[in-house]
């Protein structure tokens, strides 16, 4: 295996029996990986690394972020987002049930004492999928009403690799729990982008001429989406 260094980015070069070149940015350490055809000469490779160099640093960045979002204890003072807006965290331990309070900067987790970090980051999960399932039915009515649709059905669960999906034949679409973080615009988008789903399945011209006619803005809360830190999340919609 053969490396190269762009400024401060190492990439390591596999050379295989493929036609065409392709990158990859790897979830452990960000590690940077060129798989070229065993042919190719070392400039070609690097001229393809230095065009994709920008690309490499964002997802660099995204998956460090993604470390520290996993790293949380959930104590005092830490760092947690709710609707697009930054909040510190406030733990409050009494002999009650635990529940969580939105104050003005803070997100109050009230838990009983010698609640562990898992519990912890249960409870607020769980506010957080109380507050999407509070706000996506309105979403749902706006859209249904103006593309002419229905939805069955919409779930909230964890995804790793997407905002959204949907099941054209059951007519339901899921969200990523990780949206009660981002904007509420950015919430729209996606379950705009979701229902559109239910009228063209694929991502070819008719679905961007219908995103484009329901939702001019799209391309500009899609790029919010995936510009935001994570903790926030990595996905595709």
């Amino acid at each position: 295996m053969e490396q190269m260094k762009l400024g401060n980015i190492t990439v390591d070069v596999v050379r295989k029996n493929i036609k065409n070149m392709y990158l990859r940015v790897h979830s452990t350490e960000g590690r940077v990986c060129i798989f070229a055809p065993k042919s190719m000469d070392l400039e070609t490779i690097r001229a393809f690394a230095l065009s994709k160099a920008s690309w490499i640093q964002k997802q660099q960045v995204k998956l460090r972020s993604r470390e520290r979002e996993r790293s949380k204890n959930f104590l005092d003072r830490e760092s947690h987002y709710f609707n697009g807006r930054l909040y510190r965290l406030k733990v409050v331990e009494r002999n009650a049930a635990p529940k969580v309070v939105l104050n003005h900067s803070t997100i109050e987790l009230q838990v009983r004492p010698e609640t562990d970090a898992d519990k912890r980051k249960s409870v607020l999960e769980n506010w957080y999928r109380t507050k999407l399932k509070e706000t996506v039915p309105y979403l749902i009515a706006k859209w249904e009403k103006k593309m002419t649709v229905q939805v069955k059905e919409f779930g909230i669960k964890r995804m790793k690799t997407r905002w959204g999906s949907c099941n054209r034949r059951a007519r339901r679409i899921w969200l990523n729990l990780e949206l009660a973080k981002k904007p509420p615009e950015c919430l729209d988008y996606v379950v705009a982008h979701e229902m559109v789903h239910l009228l063209e399945r694929n991502h070819n011209h008719r679905f961007i001429a219908l995103m484009n006619e329901f939702l001019p803005t799209w391309r500009f809360d899609k790029a919010e989406l995936n510009r935001l830190p994570i903790g926030h999340a990595g996905c595709n919609s």
